[in-house]
């Protein structure tokens, strides 16, 4: 996910579709027609924004919603070009804020998602329990035999998710002299899926991991402190030495959009939910398997309080 100076997750926050800029809907930025484009990173938080905000598009303001799955970078690009007209979760792209919010002005920003994200690393809290120093990382390399693999050549394994999330790992590795080596899943499922193999056979691992996240509900984590943030001490992705920020999540509108988009746009501005909304409607798509507009129309119905003040009056 994109870090603020990592980019953040997850991408952070926040993760790795296709490019598919390319293929982005005929109806962005449409003039006078009543369709919304929505940009879909791809972990399962960000789609759960999408699916609430796609049903009361649809079924409450009477909008036609395409979505397009990008990676994040290249989201911002389809943003400024009107190729999308709104990104729901961004974790921080500090250069795509200057480039297009500050100096192009093709960027507005939408307010905040209400949402922090913030990645960091995690062990299962069995082991934890059982090694209470290994949540310092100057216990790492302790530990490091215990938590190899097969895939990490003899080190210990620091699992990450797709390698188009935007994270600060392989430095702090170097920098902190760990003795690990990264490795990428590939995809947000394929590391959940990872994690829930570990933790189903008791294994020890160690995993960068974002909050929000339902996963924590099902696999209970408790995360590695490393040596504490301070602004700016993410500013150079190869000396980086320290922990990830704590990243209130933003929302980007097409400047355009965000002008003339009428009730969707401002629909879009009002939009704010806490993190338990997110992770309510992120446990029914991903882990009850309902599929995303199903999982909207369940939290929906029982939110209205919560949803009816984003409508525009």
């Amino acid at each position: 996910m994109g870090l603020a100076a990592a980019g953040t997750l997850l991408v952070a926050t926040g993760c790795g579709a296709a490019d598919m800029t390319k293929q982005s809907s005929p109806y962005a930025n449409a003039q006078g027609a009543k369709t919304v484009t929505l940009s879909v990173q791809s972990w399962v938080g960000a789609q759960a924004n999408i699916a609430v905000a796609e049903y009361l598009l649809k079924h409450e303001l009477g909008y036609r919603v395409d979505t397009v799955q990008v990676d994040e970078v290249p989201a911002w690009d389809a943003l400024s070009q009107g190729r999308v007209d709104a990104i729901m979760e961004d974790w921080g792209h500090p250069d795509q804020e200057q480039r297009y919010v500050k100096d192009k002005k093709t960027i507005v920003n939408g307010g905040d998602l209400g949402v922090t994200g913030h990645i960091g690393w995690f062990v299962p809290t069995y082991f934890a329990k059982q090694h209470p120093d290994v949540t310092d990382w100057k216990n790492l390399n302790k530990y490091a035999s215990q938590l190899r693999t097969a895939e990490s050549g003899g080190k210990g394994q620091l699992l990450d998710g797709s390698p188009s999330y935007v994270t600060n790992d392989k430095a702090l590795v170097d920098n902190l002299k760990l003795k690990y080596q990264v490795v990428f899943s590939g995809s947000e499922a394929a590391q959940i899926t990872q994690i829930r193999q570990f933790a189903k056979a008791k294994k020890p691992f160690l995993t960068y991991w974002y909050q929000p996240q339902w996963l924590f509900k099902k696999v209970p984590m408790t995360e590695v402190k490393l040596p504490a943030y301070k602004d700016g001490c993410d500013a150079d992705p190869k000396k980086v030495a320290c922990a990830y920020p704590k990243t209130p999540l933003q929302k980007y509108l097409n400047a355009d959009f965000s002008k003339n988009g009428g009730k969707a746009a401002a629909f879009l501005k009002n939009f704010k939910w806490t993190t338990e909304d997110q992770n309510e409607v992120s446990l029914l798509i991903a882990d009850q398997k309902l599929s995303p507009d199903e999982a909207a129309k369940k939290w929906i119905d029982e939110h209205e309080s919560t949803w009816r003040s984003w409508l525009p009056k």
